[in-house]
């Protein structure tokens, strides 16, 4: 599977609004403020990916992963470049997405301080899981994302599709750089468990700050209609459950659940959003 990085520009701050912004999602100003919450990680968050991966491109000598590699980077920079302008968006709506950002920008340049790079690489496979498996599930199930917001809803597809196609690129660098043997496996599965109580933590606080700063996002409906899409149906952290924990099979790798087949969907919108189409 080859990453091809694609020069997509949905163009957030001419076709959107900031009233918008907690409007987008079909099931109202929770759920949307959920995956908000999800996008201020995303630019800090996808230079620490390129950053743990640049660590060891030196020694890298398999030609196609030095391309799969470059293909990773790529990516990761559209998508952050994308969810900077809705970003901005959020905060001409009056909410704090810069000041968050901040906070994760810190955070992370923190990190990559104290953490040696096998840690950085190995908390960037961790991640790398958690959004291929949210991009699964958000792939897999149309009624995550059907009925909101169509230019919406194709940002949030494209960057499904594309982690997708990524998604084994961080899991083979790690392998040829820190290896497969005990110690390996152990530091990706501590990773695993530190990063997923972390992410998980600051995206709840993200989000309840996001929704404090919403004066329209008030009453038990949304939150009613936030619990179920979370934990009911469509169930989207519920359903994390079993693939977070596949993880720590030992032979685990990311294409063991091959779902290249969901990648044939990229073609109609690159199509639509390509630049210079």
């Amino acid at each position: 599977m080859q990453p091809i990085r694609r020069d997509l520009d949905f163009n957030i701050p001419e076709q959107l609004s900031p009233a918008d912004v907690g409007t987008w999602h079909k099931q109202g100003r929770h759920v949307s403020h959920f995956f908000n919450a999800l996008s201020v990680f995303f630019p800090e968050g996808e230079r620490f990916f390129i950053h743990s991966l640049r660590n060891y491109r030196d020694q890298i000598t398999d030609p196609k992963l030095q391309r799969d590699i470059l293909g990773f980077i790529g990516q990761e920079a559209m998508h952050g470049r994308e969810h900077v302008d809705f970003n901005n968006l959020m905060d001409s709506a009056g909410l704090p997405a810069s000041r968050l950002d901040k906070f994760i920008g810190k955070l992370l340049s923190g990190l990559k301080k104290v953490l040696p790079n096998s840690m950085q690489l190995a908390v960037t496979l961790a991640l790398e899981h958690f959004t291929a498996m949210m991009a699964d599930h958000v792939l897999r199930d149309a009624k995550v994302l059907d009925d909101s917001n169509p230019r919406m809803a194709a940002l949030w597809r494209w960057h499904a599709l594309e982690e997708t196609e990524h998604k084994g690129v961080a899991f083979d660098v790690y392998e040829q750089v820190v290896g497969k043997g005990v110690g390996a496996w152990a530091l990706r599965c501590l990773a695993l468990v530190l990063a997923s109580a972390v992410f998980m933590a600051l995206v709840f606080v993200f989000h309840l700050r996001l929704l404090a700063n919403d004066p329209q996002a008030r009453g038990l409906t949304g939150w009613v209609r936030l619990i179920n899409f979370l934990f009911g149906a469509p169930g989207v952290l519920r359903k994390l459950a079993l693939p977070w924990l596949d993880y720590f099979r030992p032979s685990f790798h990311p294409w063991d659940h091959d779902n290249r087949a969901y990648l044939e969907q990229i073609g109609d919108l690159s199509a639509t959003y390509s630049v210079g189409r």
